[in-house]
């Protein structure tokens, strides 16, 4: 379904899944596979994301072959325990420091999207915002509405 609407499926956590179901990518976090088994399992030609904390973590990770970095959380959020908050001030030495597109992880909504935008981030990746709103698909397509429309002003 995803491929058929022209999307990239990235499956989190799990090289073998991704392998297995032929995702476009894996997301890795710090405690999981290594990126270099990661691309062992995956191959060259597919995507793989790290789960970053900082801007050591960001660099590392970049030379090691990430396609893109997840940075977070940025805003607090009740999804997983992923320690403190980083904030937009993190993220933009971030973005200053790697040349890898940067997503912004953690707290992501209708209301900080603008925010983390603003701060440097490449993308978002959501869950709460969307999974827990009365019409997921509407507050999915606002945000992908607001982020297109963010992103055309960031390229003037």
């Amino acid at each position: 379904m995803v491929k058929r609407a022209g999307g990239i499926f990235i499956v989190n956590d799990h090289a073998d899944i991704a392998k297995a179901v032929d995702a476009d990518g894996v997301h890795l976090g710090q405690g999981d596979l290594p990126l270099a088994y990661g691309r062992k399992v995956m191959g060259k030609d597919k995507l793989i994301g790290i789960s970053t904390h900082s801007v050591e973590q960001a660099r590392e990770a970049e030379a090691a072959g990430a396609d893109y970095i997840g940075f977070g959380p940025l805003f607090p959020t009740m999804t997983k325990d992923a320690g403190p908050c980083q904030g937009t001030e993190k993220l933009r030495s971030l973005r200053n420091a790697v040349a890898l597109p940067v997503l912004a992880i953690g707290g992501i909504t209708l209301d900080t999207l603008a925010e983390a935008m603003a701060a440097g981030a490449d993308g978002v990746a959501v869950i709460s915002a969307v999974l827990s709103a009365p019409d997921p698909a509407a507050v999915a397509r606002a945000m992908i509405d607001r982020i297109e429309r963010l992103g055309s002003t960031k390229n003037r």
